[in-house]
């Protein structure tokens, strides 16, 4: 297993809040050679600027193809030429059931957590092969759950875990290592906006969803990020589910 981060170039997707910003502000903090992507470009800019010189940013869309490739490209220029390692971090929920599920809702989640992080791993494959690097992507405990009125964006999460098992069955041969990571309850942006809460509103009614979590605790982005590194460093993990969810997928309950 490799020891450290430090020097390593590593893109992430979505770096601009919640679980992405916390990845940036570890790795960072750690020596990695970050860059992250985000589709505002004043608090993208900002967060790098906070991180300082190790973090790169740049402003783009990952469902954009042309924006997907100056993504890759920002990343290797700050890496040095290098890509050691591809968090594909973006995404989007989606709050709806069966009766509520329209083509267009569907279609949006898809392309965001499905299609751009697969057509961006596809795109950066040639740098990971010669880094011999590692690909995480994000899943999530609606995985783990059967919540109602999560329809789409649990499918999406659902498509991605099983992906990231094939691919990893794919480009083992490649020595370019594929996990993904099952967060619980963290408090982020993505969650406040789609119901219309502020962020300490929504911070508010994460906490209290910590009786859900054995650990007794939700989560906190830095949580995320440490598994990460494990993952990104793991030289003989491949194909890895891993929970990082205080429990909450265990289904939990205090009789």
């Amino acid at each position: 297993m490799s020891t450290s981060v430090e020097g390593r170039s590593i893109l992430i997707t979505g770096g601009g809040s919640g679980i992405g910003e916390g990845a940036a502000r570890y790795l960072a903090s750690r020596g990695a050679r970050v860059t992250i992507s985000g589709r505002r470009a004043d608090r993208i800019q900002e967060v790098a600027q906070s991180i300082g010189p190790l973090c790169n940013w740049v402003e783009g869309d990952v469902c954009v193809a042309s924006d997907r490739q100056r993504m890759l490209e920002a990343a290797l220029a700050h890496g040095q030429g290098t890509l050691f390692g591809l968090i594909n971090n973006a995404g989007i929920t989606h709050h709806s059931g069966l009766a509520g599920l329209d083509e267009a809702g569907l279609a949006r989640v898809m392309a965001t957590n499905v299609h751009a992080p697969l057509f961006l791993t596809q795109l950066a494959l040639e740098d990971l092969a010669r880094s011999q690097g590692s690909v995480i992507f994000i899943g999530s405990v609606h995985t783990r759950l059967a919540l109602p009125g999560r329809l789409a964006y649990a499918a999406s999460k659902g498509a991605i875990v099983n992906a990231s098992r094939v691919l990893a069955a794919e480009l083992g041969a490649r020595k370019v290592r594929v996990n993904c990571v099952i967060p619980g309850a963290v408090a982020t942006e993505i969650n406040a906006a789609v119901t219309g809460q502020d962020p300490q509103e929504a911070k508010a009614f994460f906490r209290n969803l910590a009786h859900l979590h054995p650990i007794g605790r939700i989560g906190e982005p830095e949580d995320i990020a440490q598994a990460m590194e494990y993952l990104l460093l793991a030289d003989w993990t491949t194909g890895a589910v891993l929970d990082v969810d205080g429990g909450m997928g265990l289904g939990y309950t205090k009789l």
